[in-house]
């Protein structure tokens, strides 16, 4: 699975699967395995906003801090997604 980071960010990593590049960018939150089940999924807008698509085992307030986090860093995220996929962000 494609990271977004190496590190984990408030105790999750961040990255997308092979199946997801078919979408517009996302992003998945695991602590564990790097798999879609039980994961966070969120959708990125342009403007670094983001779309629960799935909130997974986190709380409201991991959601939140994640989202945070995303809106903060989503044009360097941007970068390693557009690697593997041509998709855009989420409503173009």
């Amino acid at each position: 699975m494609p990271k977004y980071y190496e590190y984990k960010v408030y105790g999750y990593y961040l990255y997308y699967t092979s199946h997801c590049v078919i979408e517009a960018m996302n992003v998945h939150a695991s602590d564990r395995k790097l798999t879609e089940a039980g994961s966070a999924k969120f959708f990125v807008q342009s403007n670094g906003e983001t779309v629960v698509a799935n909130k997974g085992v986190l709380t409201e307030r991991e959601l939140k801090v994640l989202r945070e986090f995303i809106k903060d860093n989503y044009r360097e995220m941007y970068l390693k997604w557009a690697e593997k996929s041509d998709k855009g962000f989420f409503g173009e």
